[in-house]
């Protein structure tokens, strides 16, 4: 039975192809509007725009259809509408440059916008000053590719997010740039899905924002001087590889914020010149190793709240403290990475420390509790606590340390 259905299905696509059109849409053509391309068009159907500015109030694409621009056409929203809405499965939108969406408090203005659906296909595009960039819920399978997502608005209130995904399953993110948004893209409970060569910088709160959302995979992308960097929240089973933080300064910024997760990979990743290259609070059976993390203020900060966090094989150069806590209490493990602060010995030459590294300093932990006390870094005064603490510790937390602290960088 289930073959003679294969059989039947096969014959019904294939009668689709057979009869599907191009219908040629420009000021040398018959038909002038993209709408009225699409009211002619049918299922399988090709609408191929050529070059020109389209001032069409919100293009709703209902049927499953390819929509693609030739010379870049221009889609304008003048400020006023949605620029494309699609409400139909297994569509493709390419090759178009979408500007200037509508703005509004109430309703989530998108370039383009995929309602409950499956299978849609939004590649190669250009959006500009639009509210939200591309705007998808309930959506599954749907694929997101080489699009360039730029806005321009200088408060958060004023603007949406790049790539907003909202309650989707098995999205593929991949080869994006996107900048100059609220967040550059948003994640809010969105699960098997991969967010990969993306590069998202600039944008007014988060590179990456994501809640909720789990078993997701996060790979390759550049985050760059986003005003906090990422955000991770709320969500189990992820893993971020081979990314690069890089740059995200001021106050509450951060490379990453582990906020309430559990069970996550962070593997390969380079975090550069950060206030806070990782930040972790509530978070459990994290798993850190081969990461680089260098030039940032603070390396890591690891609340007290965190459990069976393993931080193993990462190099730790030029960082101005490499660990905080706010805690004595340490359910922690740190293991045979390198610290460039390391001031131990050798002896047997097995590649390992022979004293532990204490990664706590005691001046880091005074400028903890009182932030003024940064204006004593460098000084002799700092030296000295850190000196004396080395001696005979006794406030920085017993259990926080690395026993075989590498002596030589890890290969990463």
């Amino acid at each position: 039975m289930k073959y003679y259905l294969t059989i039947v299905l096969f014959f019904l696509l294939s009668g689709n192809c057979l009869n599907a059109r191009t219908i040629r849409v420009g000021k040398d053509h018959p038909v002038k509007t993209i709408q009225a391309a699409i009211l002619q068009a049918q299922t399988g159907d090709t609408i191929l725009v050529f070059p020109g500015h389209y001032k069409e109030k919100n293009i709703i694409i209902s049927k499953t259809i390819f929509l693609i621009g030739k010379g870049r056409p221009v889609i304008d929203g003048e400020y006023k509408y949605e620029n494309i809405s699609i409400k139909a499965p297994s569509v493709l939108v390419e090759g178009f440059r979408i500007i200037r969406s509508g703005v509004s408090s109430i309703e989530d203005f998108a370039g383009i916008k995929i309602y409950d659906q499956s299978f849609v296909v939004i590649r190669d595009n250009i959006l500009e000053e639009t509210f939200f960039g591309i705007y998808m819920q309930y959506a599954k399978h749907c694929l997101i590719q080489n699009n360039i997502l730029r806005a321009f608005n200088k408060q958060e209130q004023q603007s949406g997010n790049g790539i907003h995904c909202w309650k989707s399953d098995s999205l593929r993110i991949i080869g994006n740039k996107i900048s100059g948004h609220r967040d550059g893209i948003y994640f809010e409970f969105v699960t098997h899905s991969i967010i990969w060569k993306n590069i998202s910088e600039n944008n007014l709160r988060y590179g990456l924002h994501f809640m909720f959302s789990n078993n997701d995979a996060y790979i390759s992308n550049t985050f760059r001087q986003n005003g906090a960097g990422v955000a991770v929240m709320f969500t189990h089973h992820i893993r971020m590889e081979k990314n690069v933080f890089e740059d995200n300064w001021g106050d509450g910024a951060y490379g990453l914020l582990l906020k309430e997760i559990s069970d996550g990979f962070i593997t390969g990743n380079r975090f550069s010149s950060n206030t806070i290259a990782v930040f972790m609070e509530g978070s459990n059976r994290i798993h850190l190793s081969g990461n680089k993390l260098s030039k940032n203020g603070w390396a890591m900060k690891v609340l007290a709240n965190c459990m069976d966090v393993t931080v193993s094989g990462n190099n730790f150069l030029g960082n101005t403290f490499d660990v905080g806590t706010n805690g004595s209490l340490v359910l922690n493990t740190f293991n045979q990475n390198y610290w460039d602060k390391y001031e131990g010995y050798d002896l047997d030459r097995d590649g390992k420390g022979d004293v532990p590294y204490r990664p706590v300093s005691l001046y880091a932990m005074v400028v903890e509790q009182n932030p003024s006390a940064m204006i004593l870094f460098r000084s002799f005064m700092s030296a000295l606590l850190d000196k004396t603490e080395k001696l005979i510790p006794t406030i920085t937390p017993e259990n926080l340390k690395d026993d075989f602290p590498l002596m030589k960088p890890v290969q990463l």
